[in-house]
């Protein structure tokens, strides 16, 4: 049986270098990193970020860490008259950083009808790429063609395609659908149509909803991963994005300063321990 890929998404490392980041989880003992690149997660950019000397600059990076990459967060909404071009570069992008799963978001329900078109010729796209497209359901409160996972197994099986599946994320239901009493088991009842799952937890407060350690939040991530295990080869990546909140309407607050390095890798460290232990890896 091949290794569980357990990969650390650079959100946490938000305003730290790339060559940092990369230090910091090969220290911590992760064995892939997952470059994100999520509007309103991290620094801005643009899509020079993808351009074929960043793509060199990556490879260079993730080798001298002596990391790998197995998936890379780039979200954006597939429904927009750009989103082929705009995703069929990130697709290329990260296809040569050696990812075999994109996330990204579907798209706002209000343009079904284009997303519905541009998936289409995404997934030609992502076959000649071998990548695999990983819709991922937002946190944002809006009405996404996937609120909860009932959504994303639906929309996966109408295209029946195996460069399509979900990137399921059940703490983003917590501010996307407060009122969801079991975050755990919509996570879990997406499992079957998933090529990949991010893992973090969140605490809701009054002012909103703030990223933890997992185990420490409202997510069930225990109940979760105990799922998660008994599939022989799911690969995860822990994502927590320190350095922000939602705040009461759902959108995304980044603080001024990013969170000190080493409370970063407090927190990476501990959440590592629980997801290994979860899952019975033998690291």
């Amino acid at each position: 049986m091949a290794e569980r890929v357990i990969s650390v998404s650079g959100a946490p490392y938000d305003g730290h270098s790339r060559e940092a980041a990369l230090e910091s989880a090969a220290t911590l003992g992760f064995t892939h990193f997952e470059p994100a690149f999520i509007v309103g997660y991290t620094e801005p950019f643009d899509e020079t970020a993808f351009t074929p000397s960043e793509m060199t600059s990556w490879r260079s990076a993730l080798r001298s860490s002596g990391l790998l990459c197995h998936a890379m967060s780039s979200h954006i909404d597939l429904g927009f008259e750009d989103s082929v071009e705009v995703f069929t570069g990130r697709m290329a992008f990260a296809a040569a950083i050696g990812a075999k799963v994109i996330a990204t978001n579907a798209a706002a329900r209000q343009r079904e009808a284009t997303f519905r078109r541009n998936v289409e010729t995404i997934l030609r796209r992502a076959e000649a790429f071998d990548i695999i497209v990983g819709l991922e359901n937002p946190g944002d409160g809006s009405d996404s063609l996937i609120n909860i996972a009932r959504d994303g197994i639906s929309l996966v099986e109408e295209f029946g395609s195996p460069f399509l599946k979900l990137n399921y994320d059940a703490a983003n239901t917590a501010s996307h659908r407060p009122d969801m009493d079991d975050l755990a088991g919509d996570g879990i009842l997406a499992l079957p149509e998933s090529a990949h799952a991010h893992i973090k937890d969140v605490r809701e407060t009054d002012e909103g909803w703030f990223f933890c350690d997992i185990g420490d939040g409202k997510v069930g991530c225990e109940r979760l991963l105990a799922a998660i295990a008994k599939l022989d080869s799911l690969p995860v990546s822990i994502e927590l994005p320190l350095r922000l909140h939602r705040n009461r309407q759902a959108q995304p607050v980044r603080r001024q300063d990013p969170v000190p390095l080493s409370t970063i890798e407090d927190s990476l460290a501990r959440s590592l321990k629980v997801v290994r232990r979860a899952l019975n890896h033998n690291q």
